[in-house]
C-alpha cells in the first residue's frame, strides 16, 4: 500500500507525472524554480498572500531543484523531503507513492505497554545508518523493548550532529540514508511489534542552513526571545503559515512515514500567547486526523511541568498529550546515587527521597513550589494523572551528553546503586525509558558533538567549555581545555556504541539483569496497568534514604516498593509478609522478615 501526506507546500508529484512546487516567500518580489539537471530557471507565478506556485512537466521524481529568490539567492526547499548534498545543496523531488508499505494491519500499541529505548541513529551502530539500526531490532524486541525513540533526523549541517540543529525538518538527514531506508526501518520495527517514535524540534532552527529569514522574515518574531535568538512566530501577524508548517510536519511524519508518535523537544521554549496555543492546536489536529482506530502518542519535554497538557478524558484517552519526560525523577535519583548537587541538581539536594516518593506516586516533584535554581515557582498539580503520563529514566541523551565528559551513570555511581535505581524505574507503573547501551552497561561516553566550521565552530567549542566554569575543578581554564571539542570527529566516533563488549562477563550480567526486570514487568504489571487509569498511591520516607511506596489497582491488588538508596542498612521496616516478586541481590528473605533493608537494595511485592 501507499502512504502519502498531501502537504500544501513543497514539491508534490501529481498523478499525471507533473510536479507541483509551492513556496511561501512573502518578502520576495520574484521566485524562480531552478532545475539542476536541465540547468534552467522557470518563473513561479505569485498566487496569493506571499505564495508562489508552479506546476511543470520539466521535473519528475528524483529531480534536483532549488528556489531562486529575486534573481540572486538560491535556496533549498524549506519543506524538502530529501537533501542528498546537505543543507546548502539542492532538494530532491521524492514520490512517496513508490514505497510499498506492507504493515497495513499495524495500528500501534497502547501506551501502557511502553518500554522506550532512545537512540541516536549515527552513534547507535558503527555504520550509523538506518539500515544498520534495523539489524539491531531483534535484540531490542527480545530484550523487552516495545518502543524505539529516534533522536531528531531533520537535515543538519555537516556529517555529525545530535540532531537539534536541524534546519530542514521534512528531510531525514542524508548521512543516515534516504527516505526509503527510513521507511524500511519503521516497517521493520512494526514487523517486530515495536512502536517507533521520532523526536522533533519546533522551538528553533539550527544556526547553519536556515534561509527562511531572507525571504520569509515573518517566520520569526522579536516579541519573544529564546536561547537561540528571536522566537519562531507562532502568535503574531502572519503566523498562520508558520503554525501550518510545523503542524504539517507532525502529520507528515505520522502519515507518510507511519511513525507511532512524536516527542516534542523543549516546548517550554515555544513562546505563544494565542488561544488556542500552538501546542493545543497541533495535538487536536493530530488526534482528529488519526481517528479512533490508531494508537498515536505525543510526548513532551517541558521544564514547566504543565500537567494540564496531560489530562485524560472520562474514558482515559489523552485529550492532547500522552506523556511528559519527568526530569524530576531523574534528578532526585541522580543526587541520591552520585551526591552531585551542582546546577539544577541543587533543587533536589534537600528532602531528596521525599521528592522521589512524590514523583513515583504523583508524577512531578515540583507541582507549583519554588525552584531555587530558577528563582520562580515551577509546575502544576499532577496527582491523579495516570502513571503512564510520566516517562521516567536514569539516563538519556541530555543527562549524559550535557556532562563535560559525557560519562554514563555506571562510571559515576556504585554498581549496586545503579541497579537499585533501575529496579525502581523498571517495575514502577510509570513508563520507563532506557538510553541506548544502558541495557548492557555500556561504558562508552555520549559526548556533545556537531560539525560546524570556521568561526562558528570556535565559538561553539569555547562556549561549550565555558558552560562548566562554575563546576568544581573545571573552574580552572586549563582543566576546561580537556573537555572534548564538539566539532572534532573523535567526539562523534568515541560516542558510538561498542556492541562487541556485550560478550564480556560484566556486560552480559547487565543485560541479564535488564532482561529479567523487563520480563517481570510484562508478566506482572501490564495487565494491571491496562485495567486502571488513575491509580491510588501513597508513600512514606524512612530517614534520609528509605522509601516505601504503594499503588492500588482496580482489581484490588497492591504493588509495594521498599527501597534503601543509601550506604547503611535501614532497620525496623514494616515489610509485607508475602507477595515478594523481586529483590535486588543484597536482600535476604531473613533480613526482610526482621524488617531490615541492606544498603542500596530494593524489594517489590504484590499483595492480592
Amino acid at each position: 500500500m501507499q502512504r502519502r501526506h498531501n502537504m500544501p507546500f513543497g514539491a508534490a508529484c501529481n498523478p499525471d507525472g507533473s510536479v507541483r512546487f509551492r513556496l511561501w516567500a512573502p518578502a520576495a518580489r520574484q521566485v524562480d524554480l531552478f532545475l539542476a539537471e536541465a540547468a534552467k530557471h522557470i518563473s513561479m507565478p505569485r498566487i496569493e498572500a506571499g505564495w508562489f506556485e508552479l506546476v511543470t512537466d520539466a521535473a519528475r521524481a528524483g529531480s534536483h531543484y532549488r528556489f531562486r529568490i529575486d534573481g540572486r539567492l538560491e535556496v533549498p526547499d524549506p519543506a524538502s523531503r530529501f537533501q542528498p548534498q546537505d543543507v546548502h545543496g539542492p532538494s530532491e523531488v521524492i514520490d512517496p507513492g513508490t514505497f510499498d508499505w506492507q504493515d497495513r494491519a499495524w495500528r500501534g500499541r497502547r501506551w501502557e505497554d511502553a518500554v522506550i529505548y532512545e537512540l541516536h541513529v549515527g552513534a547507535f551502530t558503527a555504520a550509523g545508518t538506518f539500515s544498520a539500526a534495523r539489524e539491531r531490532l531483534d535484540h531490542l524486541a527480545d530484550l523487552g523493548i516495545t518502543a524505539l525513540e529516534l533522536m531528531p533526523l531533520a537535515d543538519f549541517p555537516g556529517r555529525w550532529n545530535w540532531g537539534y540543529d536541524g534546519v530542514l525538518p521534512f528531510a531525514p538527514d542524508h548521512t543516515y540514508g534516504n527516505p526509503d531506508a527510513l521507511k524500511t526501518l519503521v516497517q521493520a520495527a512494526h514487523d517486530r511489534g515495536l512502536m517507533i517514535l521520532l523526536d522533533v524540534v519546533y522551538n528553533h532552527f539550527g544556526p547553519v542552513g536556515n534561509y527562511l529569514g531572507s525571504y520569509a522574515p515573518q517566520f520569526f518574531t522579536a516579541r519573544h526571545c529564546t536561547p537561540w535568538g528571536d522566537a519562531i512566530n507562532f502568535d503574531g501577524a502572519a503566523s498562520r503559515p508558520v503554525r501550518d508548517f510545523f503542524i504539517q510536519n507532525a502529520l507528515y511524519w505520522l502519515t507518510e512515514y507511519h511513525f507511532d508518535g512524536l516527542r516534542l523537544d523543549a516546548v517550554h521554549a515555544i513562546l505563544d500567547d494565542s488561544n488556542p496555543d500552538f501546542l493545543t492546536e497541533l495535538a487536536h489536529t493530530v488526534r482528529e486526523t488519526a481517528g479512533p482506530d490508531r494508537h498515536l502518542h505525543l510526548i513532551l519535554e517541558n521544564d514547566r511541568n504543565e500537567a494540564r497538557h496531560l489530562q485524560r478524558t472520562s474514558r482515559c484517552h489523552s485529550r492532547t498529550y500522552t506523556a511528559q519526560w519527568n526530569d524530576d525523577i531523574h534528578h532526585a535519583l541522580h543526587v541520591l546515587l552520585t551526591g552531585e548537587k551542582d546546577g539544577y541538581y541543587a533543587d533536589y539536594a534537600e528532602q531528596t527521597v521525599d521528592r522521589l516518593g512524590r514523583c513515583l506516586t504523583e508524577g512531578f516533584a515540583y507541582q507549583g513550589e519554588l525552584s531555587n535554581f530558577r528563582n520562580a515557582s515551577r509546575g502544576e498539580h499532577s496527582a491523579g494523572l495516570p502513571p503512564g503520563a510520566f516517562v521516567s529514566f536514569l539516563q538519556n541523551h541530555d543527562q549524559i551528553g550535557n556532562r563535560a565528559f559525557g560519562e554514563r551513570l555506571v562510571r559515576l555511581a556504585d554498581r549496586r546503586a545503579v541497579r537499585a535505581a533501575a529496579t525502581i524505574l523498571l517495575l514502577s507503573p510509570q513508563s520507563p525509558l532506557l538510553f541506548m547501551g544502558e541495557e548492557f552497561g555500556a561504558e562508552t561516553p555520549f559526548l556533545f558533538f556537531c560539525n560546524f566550521e570556521g568561526e562558528l565552530a570556535t565559538t561553539v567549542t569555547e562556549g561549550r567549555r565555558n558552560e562548566f566554569a562554575q563546576f568544581g575543578r573545571l573552574s580552572d581554564p586549563v582543566e576546561r581545555r580537556r573537555i572534548p571539542d564538539p566539532n572534532a570527529a573523535t567526539s562523534f566516533e568515541d560516542s558510538k556504541l561498542r556492541w562487541s563488549c556485550r560478550t564480556e562477563p560484566r556486560h552480559r550480567d547487565w543485560e541479564r539483569f535488564y532482561r529479567q526486570l523487563l520480563t517481570l514487568r510484562r508478566e506482572t504489571l501490564l495487565s494491571r496497568l491496562s485495567q486502571s487509569c488513575t491509580i491510588a498511591a501513597d508513600y512514606k520516607v524512612h530517614g534520609d534514604t528509605g522509601l516505601t511506596a504503594r499503588w492500588r489497582f482496580n482489581d484490588g491488588s497492591r504493588l509495594i516498593l521498599l527501597a534503601n538508596l543509601g550506604k547503611t542498612a535501614i532497620p525496623e521496616l514494616d515489610a509485607p509478609r508475602s507477595g515478594l516478586i523481586y529483590a535486588t541481590e543484597e536482600v535476604s528473605t531473613h533480613a526482610l522478615k526482621r524488617g531490615t533493608l541492606p544498603p542500596w537494595s530494593v524489594a517489590w511485592f504484590i499483595e492480592s
